[in-house]
């Protein structure tokens, strides 16, 4: 991540798609800006730059670039949306995979073949996928993406998950100032918060950008980045991602597509499942406090020449997750259900390529690997709203999903998704085994239960089935 990403310079030229743009690019001598798209001209160039940011970005450009500049900046200051910048958010994002990633590779549009081809992989993973899930195909497209595309199709999730630290942070930066001086600092407040969400804007642009040379479908984060019902795959990021795997090509894509494609199942047949996690999130967010003693600090000595000052305070954690307990109540609620998520999916997977892909189990291990590590967008993710999406306990919830396949088959297993409250918890995870059994009880007590409530005719109500339509009433409710 740039070290300067929030001032005032000119952002490289961004190329429209792929290699057109490249070529654009070069022939107007552009996209060959610093990684900081927004930073103060270029650093560590020497002279009055070196000590005076502001006179190397003037003293750089021409008329015309100024004028630009100073557009930039009117605009930054000026917005009055939400917590976030969306719009600078999206042009950083774009900015960014301009720029290509640090092995060199850059964007690039998806080729008639490449599309071709993850069609044909996520329509066989479905296939395999039917003997391994009770759960329908939720994949109505296959989608090929360039990395650009992905910011696109993407940024409205991001909108929902960021928004709401956004907002506590926002609220903050006006609140820190005496009450005795708020009715007459009114343009300062405006300015700070707009100062505020372009700031976000900046820094979730630049995640999100980077994060789009690193993913490789819309689920690798455990969470539905993108529309429902479409399976996409980023072939270039593929092809980098198998590169020193020493597995064959279409082995890595129909692995990938596997997993694509059994996100895309979980969460088109379990209604309730986005809204519990994003919920999860919200829930989060609500528990956060902004550590308004070093916010006052930044606000106190804050140098409209030295905007970046905002920006180094998120970076060294100016909000802290509530020590309470309804935020770690919070927290091990939003971990175990992306453990969960992550967990189903890997078994489900595993289940369906173990009998048919040699490399079955070496990609299993290095997606789980990479999964459990994550990368430098996701810690930039986890100083700005405070939050891994990581799931920590993969394996666990990986061990327990295959013991219930063991215990009560793929029916039995994927039943417990009709409801949240059927879900094993953070402790389950710790006692698989004491889960599945004592599950068998409380579904035959329950099934006795409702077929009593039913009509008193002693009944049997299977939840476990995915066609029961009470089940999935009760589901949905």
């Amino acid at each position: 991540m740039s070290d300067t990403p929030f001032g005032f310079g000119l952002p490289p030229e961004e190329p429209e798609n792929g290699d057109e743009g490249k070529k654009k690019d070069q022939q107007s001598g552009g996209g060959q800006g610093p990684a900081n798209p927004f930073g103060f001209g270029q650093p560590g160039a020497g002279g009055a730059g070196a000590d005076n940011p502001l006179a190397a970005m003037f003293g750089s450009l021409n008329p015309n670039d100024l004028g630009a500049a100073f557009q930039q900046l009117g605009q930054m200051l000026s917005y009055e949306g939400g917590p976030v910048n969306w719009d600078m958010a999206k042009q950083i994002a774009r900015q960014t995979v301009s720029q290509g990633t640090p092995d060199g590779t850059k964007d690039a549009s998806v080729s008639p073949g490449e599309r071709s081809a993850v069609e044909e992989a996520v329509r066989l993973a479905d296939l395999w996928l039917d003997d391994a899930t009770s759960l329908p195909s939720g994949a109505g497209s296959a989608v090929a993406w360039s990395r650009a595309e992905w910011v696109e199709a993407t940024l409205p999730v991001w909108k929902e998950l960021v928004d709401p630290v956004a907002e506590r942070v926002g609220s903050a930066m006006g609140d820190v100032l005496p009450e005795e001086m708020q009715a007459m600092a009114g343009p300062l407040i405006g300015m700070m918060r707009s100062m505020g969400g372009a700031m976000f804007g900046t820094q979730i642009g630049q995640a999100v950008g980077v994060l789009a040379g690193e993913v490789v479908g819309s689920s690798d984060i455990g969470l539905p980045l993108g529309p429902a019902g479409k399976a996409a795959l980023l072939p270039l990021n593929i092809e980098a991602l198998g590169k020193d795997l020493g597995v064959p090509k279409e082995e890595v894509r129909l692995y990938l597509a596997l997993r694509e494609a059994a996100h895309q199942r979980l969460f088109a047949h379990v209604p309730w499942l986005r809204s519990h996690l994003f919920g999860a999130v919200e829930g989060y967010a609500r528990g956060i406090k902004v550590d308004t003693a070093k916010l006052e600090d930044v606000v106190g000595q804050f140098d409209p020449q030295n905007p970046e000052e905002l920006q180094q305070a998120l970076q060294q954690g100016m909000f802290q997750p509530e020590d309470t307990p309804e935020q770690k109540a919070a927290l091990a609620r939003l971990e175990t259900a992306l453990a969960l998520v992550e967990g189903w999916v890997d078994a489900v997977v595993h289940a369906a390529a173990k009998p048919r892909l040699g490399s079955a189990d070496a990609l299993r291990e290095t997606l789980r690997r990479r999964r459990a590590s994550g990368g430098p967008a996701e810690q930039t993710f986890a100083t700005l709203i405070g939050l891994e999406l990581r799931p920590r306990r993969l394996r666990d919830a990986s061990r327990l999903w295959a013991s219930l396949t063991d215990a009560r088959g793929v029916d039995g297993r994927d039943g417990l998704w009709a409801h949240p409250d059927m879900l094993p918890t953070a402790s389950d995870l710790d006692d698989p085994d004491g889960f599945v059994h004592r599950e068998q009880l409380d579904f035959s007590e329950l099934d006795k239960m409702l077929g009593e409530a039913a009509g008193g005719s002693g009944g049997k109500t299977d939840l476990t089935k995915k066609d029961d339509g009470d089940a999935e009433d009760d589901g949905a409710e």
